[in-house]
């Protein structure tokens, strides 16, 4: 059987709480970031991350920032389905909520630069994509939507409604080792290489069971799965006893009965098939799948001064990442092709796309200066599994723009903006991993506590936007009818509207930050 009924949704990718930049990009790696996202073109130690040629501009030394963020999620889709309304616990209610907390209580992160003439060298440990666990503690609507069937497939077995038990968590961390060397290739000039070893680990767990649909024959509720299993056990004793009728008409000479007999043998072998499908596609089914993998990035990065003006650029290759499963899932679930992304064994491709950013300061005063940037994440061009990057309209855009003052010798004040607009279209959008645009306000402060150390704290704001769409053929959940009952039935069902359905996708997120900068 290559598909099933109800789990077929999870084939999709849950990942876990991204915080700020690309699809697969984590761009707040320091609290200096989350005071003022627009830090491509400054010059600080979190520049070893946003702008890595600009640490040959610092002091002589070392320099060394210990950053620690909380960042707090929720995904939420609010999804609208004809069949949801039969639902036991739906209240008739044909739309609901669905929503995944996302926490990351302790995200750290290292930055290191020694600075020694012309020379700089570097360092970054940090979480570069992931960052958390999300639980969608009542599963998704693309869950749902598959046992909501039950009462149109069943109508005439008198089954009208259904209920379930679904659960999805995802937790996914990308470690980022990162070093490099610059050179201040003139006093207005200077230059990065370097790279950065990311070690991915994740885990993804999740089940549907408990699959019931109301007794026809008494009252509550009963075992959808063995329900159909008893159906299946009727239908072919029935088909047993007309293939008997219709031979024993054959032998009897009576040709026009042994051809109606066994038509009707036919009919009940075709509903015994179909009883088992049903059977079989509602059993229990529990994924428990890690994954582990490493990739390299290239790095490189230019930054130049003239006059009040610096310029900052870096550029990170693509990342090539092949993760490894180790899964402990239910036979059944090794049965779903949808769910051969987490077959024990395999390996997923999960490339971590280029990223372009540029970045400007301009120095009003000696105690202002406003910044600008832009970064460029090359989404279409990093390899993903089933080659989801294909769907994307465009790669993802972020603009950036904010503010610093110096208040006085021991305080300062800064703010910043950015706006994130992904290629995002209704084919790549799934319930179980979605992003959509925004745009996030940062804001904070720098503490002098003494000459050699400064404490940064910071707290991230993201609005999100909504992503709306809808559809004739909701999740396509036409192919699940075509498994169970045939195509005809399914384009018919298709045609009437009753498969219509659609989602709003948004999210939230706040990140608060504490941070201590350290020179020697």
């Amino acid at each position: 059987m290559k598909k099933k009924f109800v789990f077929s949704a999870l084939g999709m990718m849950l990942s876990g709480a991204v915080f700020a930049g690309g699809l697969l990009t984590n761009t707040n790696q320091n609290i200096a970031f989350l005071r003022n996202p627009a830090r491509d073109g400054a010059i600080g130690i979190d520049g070893v991350y946003s702008n890595p040629a600009g640490v040959a501009f610092l002091s002589q030394g070392f320099h060394v920032s210990l950053n620690f963020q909380s960042a707090y999620q929720t995904r939420e889709v609010t999804s609208t389905f004809g069949p949801f309304a039969y639902g036991a616990d739906n209240r008739g209610q044909s739309t609901k909520l669905f929503k995944g907390d996302a926490k990351a209580p302790v995200v750290p992160s290292l930055q290191a630069a020694y600075i020694r003439g012309r020379w700089s060298y570097s360092f970054n440990f940090a979480i570069g994509g992931g960052g958390g666990k999300c639980a969608f503690e009542d599963g998704l609507g693309s869950f749902e939507s598959q046992a909501a069937l039950l009462p149109l497939l069943g109508k005439d077995m008198g089954i009208t409604s259904y209920s379930m038990d679904s659960y999805m968590r995802g937790r996914q961390y990308y470690y980022g080792f990162q070093v490099g060397a610059g050179y201040k290739v003139t006093d207005n000039l200077s230059a990065f290489v370097g790279g950065r070893l990311v070690y991915a680990t994740c885990n993804y767990y999740g089940y549907v069971r408990d699959i019931s649909v109301n007794n026809p024959a008494g009252e509550g509720m009963t075992g959808a799965s063995g329900l159909f299993a008893t159906q299946m056990a009727n239908y072919m004793e029935k088909a047993g006893q007309l293939e008997a009728a219709a031979q024993q008409a054959a032998a009897a000479g009576d040709a026009t009965q042994a051809q109606q007999y066994a038509a009707m043998a036919q009919q009940a072998a075709g509903a015994a098939r179909q009883m088992g499908v049903l059977s079989a596609a509602t059993e229990d089914v529990a994924l428990n799948c890690d994954q582990t993998g490493w990739g390299f990035t290239p790095i490189l990065g230019l930054d130049y001064k003239v006059g009040r003006f610096n310029f900052g650029m870096k550029y990170e290759f693509k990342t090539k990442i092949r993760l490894e499963n180790r899964a402990a899932n239910s036979a059944s679930a090794d049965r779903l092709e949808m769910l051969d992304r987490y077959r024990d064994g395999r390996k997923v491709k999960e490339d971590i796309p280029a990223l372009l950013t540029l970045g400007a300061q301009y120095e009003i005063l000696p105690s202002l200066r406003v910044m600008a940037g832009y970064h460029h994440y090359f989404d279409k061009q990093a390899s993903q599994e089933g080659d989801s990057q294909k769907l994307l309209e465009s790669g993802s855009r972020e603009f950036l723009a904010g503010v610093e003052w110096d208040v006085c010798d021991r305080l300062q004040v800064s703010a910043g903006w950015q706006n994130t607009h992904y290629g995002l279209t209704d084919e790549y959008m799934k319930d179980m991993s979605f992003n959509v645009s925004s745009n996030s306000l940062g804001v904070g402060l720098g503490i002098q506590a003494t000459k050699r150390i400064k404490v940064n704290v910071a707290y991230f704001h993201t609005f999100y936007k909504d992503y709306d769409r809808t559809t004739d053929d909701y999740n396509g959940i036409s192919s699940t009818v075509a498994t169970a009952v045939g195509q005809s039935t399914a384009d018919a069902l298709v045609a009437s509207g009753a498969l219509r359905g659609g989602d709003s996708f948004t999210r939230t997120n706040k990140v608060f930050g504490l941070g201590v900068d350290f020179t020697f």
